[in-house]
């Protein structure tokens, strides 16, 4: 009675595991190795040294978060703002490659028409740095266009710089920084 019950078992068990067989698409033995001795994974996967690999964190510096555009001779009059931007995220992703660091900032916000408003699009100037203790070594202005299909809406805006190589760093200690910057003060026409 018990061979009745053990012999149909192991067809069964035997069936699945030759189905299982039939199943693997990676083309190698049972033990996953491919016999050609080639490590490299398949195009488009991610490693697990960049899963685990070191990647800066993107910070607000205090005082960036906010932009506020004025019409012209309105400086600080909220009467005259015709727009106020405001940073509600950041993020990051890094790749490496030939013993430099790709960073890849994302930076996403929102703009808020003001009185003195009526453009479909905003102006908003976004500064993006990489640091290294007291050593710059990335640091760019970028200008960039929030349009709105309504010019007297909210719209959000989303913005990324994906061109900053640096070497790949030996320490964990490089920062990055996001945020609005109006660049340095204009000159005044006395001034001139």
């Amino acid at each position: 009675m018990a061979n009745r019950r053990i012999v149909p078992g192991l067809i069964v068990s035997g069936f699945i595991f030759a189905v299982a067989g039939c199943q693997s698409g990676d083309g190698g033995s049972l033990l996953g190795s491919s016999g050609g001795g080639d490590a490299k994974p398949p195009q488009g996967k991610v490693l697990e040294s960049e899963l685990r690999g070191y990647c800066p964190r993107v910070t607000l510096r205090d005082g960036t978060a906010y932009f506020n555009s004025y019409a012209k001779g309105g400086q600080d009059d909220p009467t005259k703002l015709q727009y106020q931007a405001s940073i509600t995220d950041v993020t990051r992703a890094c790749s490496r490659s030939g013993g430099n660091l790709t960073i890849n900032v994302a930076v996403a916000g929102r703009v808020v028409p003001g009185p003195a408003g009526g453009s479909a699009s905003a102006t908003v100037p976004i500064r993006i740095a990489v640091v290294q203790g007291d050593t710059i070594l990335y640091s760019q202005l970028h200008k960039h266009q929030a349009a709105s299909a309504d010019s007297s809406t909210a719209t959000q805006f989303m913005f990324n710089d994906p061109n900053i190589t640096i070497p790949e760093p030996s320490q964990q200690n490089i920062q990055i920084f996001a945020g609005f910057d109006e660049g340095p003060p204009k000159k005044s026409a006395s001034a001139q």
